[in-house]
């Protein structure tokens, strides 16, 4: 591999020009918070800001919802299913929610899937999460087989579902971190759908109920997620705050209340926020260096990732960030768009902040005999 050591000097001046002009701000360890576990993760990053027992298996209560919602979208995404839909509910629904958080429906009424989803997201009803599995899957276990499908392609390593409410089972667990996974997922591929988690309330047969998360009164730019509670899971909640161009998420699992829950979720995310920043430093496809390519044609090519790469880096010390690249040595066409030549490395002191791969921004066919045989040539002095 060819290491290009410096300073990329065009990234550094992308950093110079958004880098927002305050001196740093020393970062303080996370607040301390009633919880058995928790997570915060920048959404655009991907990184960590804080964590604790974040791969702790623990009961997630009803913030398995989301996974339920999650498949759910997922089935009407391959079409094989509308929110149109008409659902029967079934006497097992209606039984088994009894006691519970539910949307109080009645057996063998017919009720559209739009209103269980919303009577499940925002009342978090356990009537109407068992009917929408049985409708998609016959039965709820089978139900259950799909959401650890699903968990298992999101690389939700530490999860593992027995129903669709949340109800307590001793195989029915997840971990902080993978919560966050399934968050970050719902928002991306749902945002269509996800606003439906800021809804305050919902009212189904003259019945009104709040939506939970007091959060979402309570905290600017807080527009979900999901809240939980048994009596063995403690409270939880699964959070998300969008605010000045950024986007956290936050899980507080195992808390002794509902208010510790909820004053967590608010320190984490205001932690996050206060002490650090986010930037986008290159958008997917665009170049970040160009390269010498043998015997194709054109005889360069641009480098790019091919995803959006953002950075998160403690407040004030965005300029400070630096950048290698290692690109492999002679590079020969054909050259596809698909095949990584080289990878970007970003740092800050001696931390790695974000690596991605490099890809040719364009194909490279091979170029014409005489490029063949000139390339050829210079090669052998290389």
């Amino acid at each position: 591999m060819l290491k290009i050591s410096s300073v990329i000097a065009t990234l550094l001046s992308l950093l110079a020009a958004a880098a927002v002009s305050h001196a740093a701000t020393p970062v303080p360890a996370p607040p301390s918070v009633k919880a058995g576990a928790y997570f915060l993760m920048d959404y655009y990053s991907g990184a960590t800001l804080a964590e604790k027992d974040p791969d702790r298996k623990i009961e997630p209560a009803s913030i398995t919802k989301v996974m339920t919602a999650f498949v759910i979208f997922k089935e009407v995404e391959a079409g094989n299913l509308s929110l149109d839909d008409t659902v029967t509910v079934s006497e097992n629904a209606w039984r088994k929610s009894m006691g519970t958080s539910r949307m109080f429906l009645e057996p063998k009424t017919q009720i559209p899937a739009r209103e269980l989803m919303m009577g499940m997201i925002v009342q978090s009803g356990n009537d109407a999460s068992i009917a929408l599995a049985e409708h998609v899957a016959g039965s709820e276990p089978t139900f259950a087989a799909m959401m650890n499908a699903h968990a298992e392609k999101l690389g939700m390593t530490g999860t593992h579902f027995t129903n669709s409410t949340g109800l307590p089972n001793p195989d029915h667990y997840t971990t902080a971190r993978d919560l966050v996974i399934l968050a970050r997922a719902l928002i991306t591929e749902f945002p269509e759908y996800y606003k439906w988690y800021s809804q305050p309330e919902y009212t189904y047969n003259g019945i009104t109920q709040p939506n939970r998360n007091k959060l979402l009164r309570q905290s600017e730019g807080v527009d979900g997620i999901k809240t939980g509670w048994t009596e063995s899971a403690g409270y939880c909640l699964l959070s998300s705050q969008a605010l000045d161009g950024r986007r956290l998420i936050s899980v507080v699992l195992d808390s002794p209340s509902e208010s510790s829950r909820t004053a967590a979720s608010k320190a984490l995310l205001a932690y996050g926020m206060r002490f650090f920043e986010t930037h986008l430093l290159y958008g997917a496809g665009d170049a970040v260096t160009e390269v010498r390519v043998w015997k194709g044609e054109p005889e360069t090519v641009a480098l790019a990732t091919q995803q959006d790469l953002y950075v998160t880096v403690p407040r004030g010390r965005y300029e400070e960030l630096s950048a290698t690249m290692n690109v492999k040595d002679r590079l020969v066409a054909p050259l596809a768009m698909t095949a990584a030549v080289g990878q970007l490395d970003v740092s800050l002191d001696d931390d790695m902040v974000a690596t991605r791969p490099l890809y040719p921004a364009l194909p490279v066919p091979e170029g014409g005999l005489w490029r063949q045989i000139s390339d050829t040539v210079q090669l052998w002095f290389e």
